[in-house]
């Protein structure tokens, strides 16, 4: 009696999660960045994977020092689960009759998170009480490519990957310092004056955007001497008189402690929202999205000054 060949389980016949796993790996390249974008721990995104390698039969994953890439097997299933995502995404973006739930992760730079974002956020967390929001406001971005993120503010708008990116508004930023600074010293009339003065800005090598690299821009040769990784410690160095530095004018302008300082030479930059295109279309990200273009647009004097 010649016995039946083993059974294979298409895609449509696994778990959901199991697969929406699948799919946060191959496009995070990391476990444990995918569990963080699954709202899991490593342990749970291992077991899925496991639980659906051996439903399989198949290998899906290799491991490299970079990560989890996949396989031939984990491609060809790649393929099929994307295009189930996509055909997931309109019963996804429907809101249920208690409106919009899940989990939305925004990734934005530290200043326009605290100064911007944060103190408007509220009123977004109010109209929609049943989602949870993380705002990764830090001195560096998620990729919304790699799903570690479900939107991005970026600096420069992303020339690869899987992302829809649209821009949302430009913002300037010059020299500020303390009165009090400038008081003990002789008047800086022009950038030539600025040599020899305590600068204030970023450290070089921890730099997350090239953008960030604002004093060449001022003047030829300018570098700190006062560094920080972060924009809001830099605002506080120069609030408390140790030297001069760039800022957003929507946090320099803010703030009574500080003036500017060679107001002529001013800076522009431009934000970009930046999602992923298979969620771009969820209810969640496109009500967030709609919001905060609508309050950056009443946000734009402070933004440019």
């Amino acid at each position: 009696m010649q016995s039946e060949p083993a059974k294979t389980h298409g895609p449509a016949a696994l778990p959901w999660s199991d697969l929406q796993s699948f799919l946060a790996i191959a496009e995070s390249g990391q476990l444990a960045r995918a569990a963080q974008v699954m709202g899991v721990d490593a342990s749970t995104m291992g077991r899925r994977l496991r639980r659906l390698e051996k439903r399989l039969g198949q290998t899906l994953f290799e491991q490299s020092r970079s990560g989890h890439l996949p396989t031939s097997a984990g491609e060809r299933l790649l393929a099929q689960v994307r295009a189930m995502q996509r055909a997931a995404e309109p019963i996804q973006r429907q809101p249920d009759a208690g409106g919009i739930t899940g989990l939305l992760r925004v990734s934005v730079s530290e200043g326009f998170g605290t100064w911007i974002v944060a103190p408007l956020l509220r009123a977004f967390t109010a109209e929609h009480p049943q989602l949870t929001i993380d705002l990764a406001a830090t001195s560096g971005f998620l990729n919304p490519s790699r799903r570690e993120a479900d939107m991005a503010i970026l600096l420069a708008r992303p020339r690869s990957g899987p992302v829809v990116s649209r821009k949302l508004a430009d913002y300037s930023l010059r020299l500020y310092a303390n009165p009090r600074f400038l008081a003990e010293r002789p008047p800086i009339d022009s950038v030539a004056a600025l040599a020899g003065l305590p600068l204030i800005g970023y450290i070089p090598d921890l730099l997350y955007a090239p953008e960030l690299r604002y004093l060449d821009e001022i003047g030829e040769g300018l570098e700190p001497t006062l560094r920080s990784s972060s924009i809001n410690a830099q605002y506080r160095l120069i609030a408390a008189a140790a030297g001069i530095g760039v800022l957003p004018r929507f946090i320099g302008d803010a703030s009574a402690d500080l003036v500017p300082v060679l107001p002529e030479r001013q800076i522009r930059r431009t934000f970009w929202i930046v999602t992923h295109q298979d969620t771009r279309r969820l209810a969640r990200v496109q009500a967030f999205q709609s919001w905060l273009i609508a309050q950056v647009e009443q946000q734009r004097e402070r933004l440019l000054g």
